[in-house]
Formats: structure tokens, C-alpha cells, sequence
């Protein structure tokens, strides 16, 4: 349960601002009765503690996907709008804090018989009435609530019309030592399906009718199958499974789908096992997965090969990833292609150490479900943290191809970010 003190954690801290948050609510909405009052609270704090339990349950236990879909969903758009609001609170006490001091301090400054027309000066001056400060106070919560309806509407939208819009990219790859009877031929990429996160079936394999409408040659899969557990996978499968490609499936692992967040990072039977599950889903699928390995494919007796690794990140991300055994007896081929994960796998190892690797294929990103992607322009926050986060990029004659997802984690939506199924088509230079 390695992440059960950070859940718990944030939980206390999120309840913490609750009370804050429903003594401003209260203050801002004077003129409410009593008994309006007393049963806004009663519904406050019920549906707080409702989706406090839910997440957990929906976390540690093995609650209906529907239903976890919806407290999970229902916990997140609350607290992002409660993050929305916070920073008006905030200037609300702030500004009443200012007006308290400048009245004590010219409170103090005046002597008995003078001070009470002073003030009233004062206040006239000022603008600063008795009443004013409340009339204020109420405007600026007002305002909170406002601005709070606004993450609300967005990423409810992203919910209900972005988190399946699965979006096909069609690339071009140049590949200046590409055989010439690879030439033309296409490869579809998906990558971080995260099983977990589902809750529309039917979207989920419209998807992959779009993927195999496509007839890619051959297909990668780069990475984090389900989000922690192997079970995840179970209702998921049959749909994953039809995924099939004339020159094969290759795919590789995540950083999820080591089970590190679930379980902890250091190693228990438990983990073991849910480990070998994750890797005996892509057998079943047919998928042929790749852990520090390669492959050699071959059309009318000219071959390229197709390298894969183990996750590899920077940072606190795992670096389970072996290169120097993927690249094993790989000298003779003119074109090799890897699937790794992390994209920051490409400019930390790969371009300073492997030149022979042609082309990188990655996902891990997800584009953080947020942002602007059109063919001309792409931002989105993660752009601070990855260099390389969406899309092609090229340093020398070596190429990365990051793809932003085809599921979703945390947030079960997108926000012009959308799902992606990449198409590349292989060329000669």
C-alpha cells in the first residue's frame, strides 16, 4: 500500500479546507434561514464523507467499475473546483486582515475624546463602512463560485466528449536505411490503455475498430496496460485481443504496469505474481511483449529489426530497462526501431549512447490530458517537465515519436488532448 499515505494525507487536507470552505459558503449567504443553513451543511459534509469512503473503497477494493468510475469522477471535479476557489478565500481573509490593522493602528493613534469622529473620517475617506467589508466579502466568494464553475464546466466536458475521441495521426517516417521492401509499409502505435481507468466499453472498442480499420502492417504498443493490478484486464481483453497485425503485435511494459504504486517498490510474492499476470495478458492477447529483447522482421528476405525495453525514466520512475541486451546481435540490421516507454529514456541513454537506434517509439506523457494539439501548434503544462511530450521529434539522424495515450488516468477525461492512434508510414530517404 505504497500510496496509502499520500491518500490519506490528502484526504485530511482536503477535509481541513471543507471547513473553511463551508464557513465562507455560510458568511457569503447571511440572509439564508437557520434551517437553510443547517441542512446545506448536513448535505456538505454527507457527500463529503460519502466520497471520501468511496475513494478509498474504489482504490482498495474491488468495488463495480460504474460505480468507482462515478466517486472517483464525482472527488475530482469537487476538489478542482474547491482548488479554483481557494485563491479567492484567500484574498477575501487577506483583505479583511489589512482592514482590521489599518483601523487598529489608527484606532491607537487617537485619543478618547477625538477617536470616534476620526474614524468615521476615516471610514468616509476610505470607503471602508461598516457594513461594506460583508457586502465585499459576499462578492468575492460569489466570485470564487463563479470562477469555480468554469474548471467545473471544462472538464466535465473533457468527461463526456474527450476521454474516447480516440483521434488517428497519420506520420510519415524517413528512414534514410530502410530496405526497399519496406518501403510503404505502415505500423499503427497505441500506448497507455490503463484498463483500470475505463467505464464505456462499447467506446473502448470502437477504438480499436478504428485502430485495425487502419490495417497497419504491424503495431507497437509502448506501455501501461492497466494502472496498477493485472485484474484490471479481465473485462478488457476480449476487446484488446482482437488487435492483430499481418507482420505481428509488439509491445512493451509501463511504469504501471509494474504494480509499484499499488503494492510498494520493494518486492513481495504478491507483486511477483501480479507482475507474471500482466505479462501472461499479453501471451494471451497474442502480443509478442519485449523485455530487454528484439526481433528481426522480415519481408522478401531484407530485414529490420524491432527492439523493446523495460520501463526506463528519469527520476523516480523505474529503470528496469536493459539496452545494452536489447541491441544484442542487432549490428547486421540496417533499421532498428525501439519501443521504450518513458521518453525521456531517448535523450538521457538513448541518443548519447545508442546512435544505431533509428527510431524511439514512447507514450507515458499523455499530453497530462490537458492543453492545445492542432497539426501547427501543441502546449500543454507537461511541456515544463518533458522536453519531448507529444508528437515527432529529431536530433540527427535519430527520431522519437511520443504518442499521448489511448486511456486516461486520474482524471477519467481529456481537454484538448485527445486519445490518440498513431499511423506511421515507413519510407526511404
Amino acid at each position: 500500500m505504497g500510496r496509502l499515505p499520500f491518500l490519506i494525507a490528502g484526504c485530511l487536507l482536503i477535509i481541513a479546507f471543507d471547513f473553511y470552505f463551508v464557513k465562507a459558503i455560510l458568511s457569503a449567504f447571511k440572509n439564508w434561514s437557520e434551517k437553510a443553513k443547517i441542512r446545506f451543511t448536513r448535505i456538505y459534509w454527507g457527500i463529503t464523507i460519502v466520497l471520501v469512503i468511496g475513494v478509498f473503497a474504489g482504490i482498495f477494493s474491488n468495488l463495480f467499475l460504474s460505480l468507482r468510475a462515478i466517486i472517483l469522477v464525482t472527488f475530482f471535479l469537487t476538489t478542482a473546483c474547491k482548488i479554483v476557489m481557494l485563491p479567492f478565500l484567500l484574498v477575501d481573509d487577506l483583505r479583511r486582515l489589512a482592514i482590521a490593522i489599518f483601523r487598529r493602528i489608527k484606532r491607537s493613534g487617537n485619543d478618547n475624546t477625538t477617536g470616534s469622529a476620526h474614524q468615521t473620517s476615516i471610514s468616509n475617506k476610505t470607503g471602508l463602512a461598516i457594513e461594506e467589508p460583508i457586502s465585499r466579502s459576499s462578492f468575492i466568494v460569489k466570485a470564487g463560485l463563479v470562477a469555480a464553475a468554469i474548471p467545473l464546466t471544462s472538464l466535465s466536458w473533457g468527461i463526456i466528449s474527450g476521454a474516447y475521441d480516440y483521434q488517428v495521426r497519420r506520420k510519415t517516417l524517413i528512414l534514410p536505411n530502410l530496405p526497399a521492401a519496406f518501403d510503404g509499409i505502415t505500423m499503427g502505435q497505441i500506448s497507455d490503455i490503463h484498463s483500470g481507468s475505463f467505464y464505456n466499453k462499447t467506446a473502448v472498442k470502437g477504438g480499436v475498430e478504428m485502430l485495425l480499420g487502419e490495417k497497419p502492417d504491424f503495431i507497437f504498443f509502448t506501455g501501461d496496460i492497466v494502472n496498477d493490478m493485472a485484474t484490471e484486464m479481465r473485462d478488457y481483453q476480449d476487446i484488446f485481443s482482437k488487435i492483430k497485425a499481418p507482420l505481428g503485435v509488439f509491445s512493451s511494459l509501463g511504469n504501471h504496469d509494474y504494480g509499484d504504486y499499488h503494492f510498494g517498490k520493494e518486492s513481495s510474492p504478491a507483486k511477483v505474481k501480479n507482475l507474471k499476470d500482466v505479462i501472461k495478458t499479453h501471451e494471451l492477447m497474442g502480443w509478442d511483449l519485449l523485455m530487454n529483447e528484439n526481433r528481426r522482421l522480415k519481408i522478401d528476405g531484407e530485414e529490420i529489426g524491432i527492439l523493446g525495453i523495460e520501463n526506463w525514466g528519469m527520476g523516480r520512475f523505474p529503470k528496469y530497462g536493459r539496452m545494452d541486451l536489447a541491441v544484442q546481435n542487432t549490428d547486421d540490421l540496417p533499421v532498428k526501431l525501439l519501443l521504450s516507454h518513458d521518453p525521456s529514456h531517448w535523450r538521457a541513454e538513448v541518443l548519447p549512447k545508442y546512435p544505431q537506434i533509428d527510431a524511439m517509439f514512447s507514450g507515458h506523457t499523455h499530453g497530462m490530458q490537458f492543453g492545445v494539439r492542432t497539426e501547427k501548434y501543441q502546449w500543454s503544462p507537461i511541456e515544463y517537465i518533458y522536453k519531448e511530450w507529444a508528437g515527432l521529434y529529431q536530433e540527427q539522424k535519430q527520431q522519437l515519436y511520443v504518442n499521448v495515450g489511448y486511456g486516461f488516468l486520474g482524471y477519467p477525461g481529456r481537454v484538448g488532448i485527445l486519445p490518440e492512434i498513431t499511423i506511421f508510414t515507413l519510407k526511404r530517404a
